[in-house]
């Protein structure tokens, strides 16, 4: 009878606590959509009262307009809205799921292993300072203005966070853990796979986040300089026609996709990690 009674407290404990977390999720998913709703209505506001030039801010309706328009209207950048977001998640997506796969292992690597550190830091460290920007004319010359080359400039933009967050987790290891491993037999391989790479999963996710800010960044810099279509190119045509609601829905567009692609590595965050919430 007393078991029965405790286990009837500890799941009214759970479930207090999950009711918790809860509430919470909740009041903040409220007060996220309280602060939009504000943003928006304060630029509406200063558009309306006309507290700013119309000529430097349009108003959100204007750039809603504009976005039904542009759905099939591909003026004054000769694409439509879909084509310039697909064009630019392309290559967003490709230098940055290659930084990704080069730069965490990478990383991981020359964390856990010094004299791979030893061998492949004085290359990272000449690499490490370098604008990606700047590698826009060499690309432009080796390999045109298509998919590889504004790859190639996310590639590098999203590299250096990506290994300097996998190879900083490593690092933080605690040695106690790695002594435990070995104490059971593990080898030193098996303490990396085991041990070193599950410990650094927050840091590395860390630089993964900043990875995808880093890319997108760095692909509107590209589009500007040398592109057909994307959303940096849609932003360019806009500053060059005059159109301030072009280039407002180009940044906003860049913006939500922003939004969905954390939401999304949040997601995956979530799930890589639920050992630690256990």
């Amino acid at each position: 009878m007393k078991d029965s009674s405790v286990a009837m407290t500890n799941e009214q404990m759970v479930a207090n606590v999950k009711a918790g977390q809860k509430r919470i999720r909740y009041r903040d998913t409220i007060l996220s959509v309280c602060a939009l709703l504000l943003f928006l209505i304060i630029w509406e506001c200063l558009v309306m009262f006309e507290l700013v030039d119309s000529r430097k801010l349009c108003s959100v309706l204007e750039v809603l307009k504009l976005f039904i328009v542009k759905l099939s209207d591909p003026n004054p950048d000769g694409s439509v809205l879909l084509v310039n977001i697909w064009s630019s998640l392309e290559v967003a997506l490709t230098g940055y799921l290659l930084a990704l796969v080069i730069g965490i292992p990478l990383g991981w690597l020359m964390g856990w292993y010094r004299g791979f550190d030893a061998f492949m830091r004085p290359i990272f460290e000449i690499i490490r300072p370098i604008p990606p920007v700047s590698w826009i004319p060499l690309t432009i010359v080796w390999m045109g203005i298509g998919l590889q080359s504004k790859a190639f400039i996310v590639f590098f933009s999203a590299f250096v966070p990506c290994l300097i967050n996998s190879y900083t987790g490593i690092r933080q290891t605690k040695e106690v853990l790695i002594n435990v491993g070995k104490t059971f037999g593990a080898s030193n391989f098996t303490c990396f796979w085991k041990v070193g790479i599950p410990s650094s999963m927050t840091m590395t996710f860390a630089g993964i986040k900043v990875a995808i800010g880093n890319a997108w960044a760095t692909l509107v810099a590209a589009e500007m300089l040398a592109a057909s279509s994307g959303l940096g190119y849609m932003i360019l045509m806009g500053r060059n026609y005059g159109r301030v609601d072009l280039v407002i829905l180009g940044i906003v567009v860049i913006g939500v996709l922003g939004v969905i692609i954390s939401f999304l590595i949040a997601s995956c965050e979530n799930i890589v990690l639920r050992w630690k919430k256990v």
